[in-house]
């Protein structure tokens, strides 16, 4: 192995558990224990790609429907998702977020923006510098 294979190597190992620890971090960063991680997944889902049957909901979250169906189950239950007649396709309902589900996605972001920026006020201008230009490649980096 080169020695440019062995640093991008390092690198990636690097960069990976960083990651891993930041996410974690920002994870316990919880406004409403009651919600589960899974659960926020798919509501951040729906919020991104807008309203969507619960297979086209379970496809993006990478499950299978009937795990979906109980995901989506809960959700209903806790007045976090309601469900529209599909336009087009009697069979079908199309999932959407309710004004409490939206409420509860951007408690959770403040939380967890809220923590980050703590601790990156914490650090040198230089070092948020640093941040800055990082956040732009692993965005590229995650694009690809």
């Amino acid at each position: 192995m080169t020695r440019t294979t062995l640093d991008t190597a390092a690198l990636a190992h690097d960069l990976r558990l960083g990651v891993m620890r930041l996410a974690r971090r920002l994870r316990s960063q919880r406004v409403d224990t009651s919600v589960t991680l899974t659960h926020l997944s798919a509501l951040s889902t729906l919020k991104r790609h807008g309203p969507m049957s619960a297979g086209e909901l379970a496809a993006h979250e990478r499950v299978q429907p009937p795990s979906m169906t109980r995901v989506v189950g809960a959700l209903e239950a806790m007045g976090l998702v309601s469900r529209t007649p599909h336009p087009t396709d009697g069979r079908q309902v199309v999932l959407g977020l309710t004004g409490a589900a939206l409420e509860l996605l951007a408690a959770e972001g403040r939380a967890r923006d809220a923590w980050l920026s703590g601790r990156l006020h914490e650090l040198s201008p230089e070092k948020r510098a640093v941040l800055r230009e990082a956040a732009a490649i692993m965005d590229e980096l995650a694009g690809a």
